[in-house]
């Protein structure tokens, strides 16, 4: 491994008072409901559908509309921090946040509550790199283990848990209740962060520097971005005319933007931070756990589902494991950033999740609860023991002035991650699919005697039920076979995915030392 990482600024050498501690909590919370909300929705789409009466097409808009407009606001956090100070930069995006979600609540049409939904993650998403910006300003070294204990516990566990929360209100209450639930939370947040956040202050040059023409190119760019990788597995990619015009779209913002950066006195987003080799690896490892974080919370419910045709209830008892893992897992790692190499825990998180991965290779269509219980585990913790050193690698080691620029960009490789690791599911997927129907399909010969024995028991089981029990049978038999084909593809993306965590491994032995 190489050698101690100097530290890039001094920072604050003693314990804030209560009156900032408290503010951080508000700042906590509020990052929470904003990491929430992108997964709260996941297990109640068919309610709404059903509730502001969408097609299958548009009800998926939900989602993508708040990740794409999330992902634009992230990396502008830094510059409305130095702008307006972190505290009115806060405020406004828990207020923004909050009376958003109010409004998804009321909605009562499709593109209502798509146009909220954008809104609402546009302001949620400061509040994510602003929460992480504060915990590095406010907190000694010393005390930097328990703190980012916390905020990895947050970031991890608030995926995990959204389906299984969203479940739950959704069937005990309404679907409305998925965004009234963060009104009250939202006022207090909002509240306390203007009364116990007042640790800087603004300065108001930064807006006459302010560079539109980069706020447009970033929008567009990872706007375009994250349209695409949500909605292309769906189109199947470039067969999509709409598709290939916003991959136009993408290219053409992504060389304007970085063509301004480098040549702008005053870019919108600084990206000298990943000339610091901590910075840079680390925020490429998190985006390579961001692929984790989000991609196995989509790939397991379609695995119940779809295969085992559990409720959504169901699906939320089974993936609430990995939120229970990484709670009880937090405090121990927060407690052990203080006193062991981080890279060590950051080589074991990753080993974990790839090994945690990996042991879900061997799934069959009656696999449940049991099946999933430890690798869940082993995941759970293997996330938490890198997402916790991961920050304070990438982090730890910059000086204060550009922790907020830094902040947003480490937030952005996360939630990249995220959707790449989303596009590539699908897509690999249906190419596994694809491939092992093509396989199995030829052992669906009527001349072999144990297919036409099940055609026979298929046919005499339907006998006086459907007008037709000879071809109603061979199709219960191929929707047989269809979901031992949709199994297989599950075991090889789990399996691969596995493989890129441990591949993933070398990678830390890159990184410089930092000093507790």
């Amino acid at each position: 491994m190489s050698e101690v990482a100097a530290p890039g600024g001094a920072g604050p050498q003693e314990m804030p008072s209560w009156h900032y501690r408290f503010g951080f909590i508000a700042a906590v919370f509020g990052m929470f409901m904003a990491i929430l909300d992108i997964q709260i929705v996941a297990s109640s789409l068919n309610e709404i559908q059903a509730g502001v009466s969408a097609s299958s097409d548009e009800i998926s808009w939900i989602q993508t509309s708040y990740l794409v407009a999330e992902i634009i606001m992230i990396p502008l956090s830094g510059v409305l921090m130095r702008w307006l100070s972190t505290r009115v930069a806060f405020v406004i995006s828990c207020a923004g946040f909050t009376l958003a979600s109010l409004g998804c609540a009321l909605a009562n049409s499709i593109e209502q509550l798509i146009v909220l939904r954008a809104i609402q993650g546009f302001m949620g998403g400061a509040m994510i790199p602003i929460t992480q910006a504060i915990s590095f300003s406010l907190f000694p070294r010393r005390a930097m283990g328990a703190v980012q204990g916390v905020i990895g516990m947050v970031v991890t566990m608030a995926p995990s848990i959204g389906p299984t929360v969203g479940g739950y209100v959704t069937e005990l209450f309404s679907w409305h209740w998925l965004f009234l639930a963060n009104v009250v939370p939202g006022i207090l947040v909002t509240l306390a962060a203007w009364r116990f956040l007042d640790i800087d202050e603004g300065d108001a040059s930064v807006a006459k520097r302010l560079d539109f023409r980069g706020l447009i190119l970033i929008a567009l760019f990872l706007g375009s971005l994250e349209f695409v990788l949500e909605e292309g597995p769906g189109d199947d990619w470039f067969a999509s005319e709409l598709i290939v015009w916003m991959t136009l779209l993408c290219v053409a913002s992504c060389i304007g933007f970085f063509w301004r950066v480098f040549t702008y006195h005053s870019p919108i987003v600084d990206l000298h931070a990943f000339r610091n080799l901590n910075f840079s690896i680390g925020t490429g490892l998190v985006f390579v756990v961001g692929i984790a974080m989000y991609g196995l919370v989509y790939l397991m419910p379609l695995f119940l589902g779809g295969v085992r045709g559990y409720s959504s209830l169901q699906i939320g008892e089974v993936m609430f494991v990995t939120g229970v893992a990484m709670f009880f897992t937090a405090p121990i790692v927060g407690r052990l950033t203080n006193s062991v190499d981080l890279r060590v825990l950051l080589f074991f998180g990753l080993t974990l999740i790839g090994i945690g991965t990996v042991m879900n290779n061997n799934l069959t269509s009656e696999s449940g609860f049991w099946e999933f219980f430890w690798p869940q585990i082993v995941r759970g913790m293997g996330m938490i023991l890198c997402i916790i050193p991961a920050s304070r690698i990438a982090l730890g080691t910059l000086p204060p002035q550009e922790l907020g620029n830094a902040a947003g960009l480490f937030s952005v490789m996360r939630n990249l991650g995220g959707a790449v690791g989303l596009a590539m599911l699908d897509t690999v997927r249906d190419w596994r699919e694809d491939y092992h129907w093509n396989q199995l399909i030829p052992a669906l010969n009527e001349g072999r005697v144990v297919v036409q024995q099940q055609i026979d028991n298929y046919q005499a089981m339907l006998i006086g039920h459907v007008a037709d029990p000879y071809h109603s049978a061979v199709a219960l038999l191929g929707q047989r076979f269809g979901i031992q084909a949709q199994v297989l593809a599950y075991n090889d993306i789990f399996l691969w995915l596995g493989c890129i965590y441990l591949l993933c491994v070398p990678l830390v032995f890159l990184l410089k030392k930092i000093e507790h």
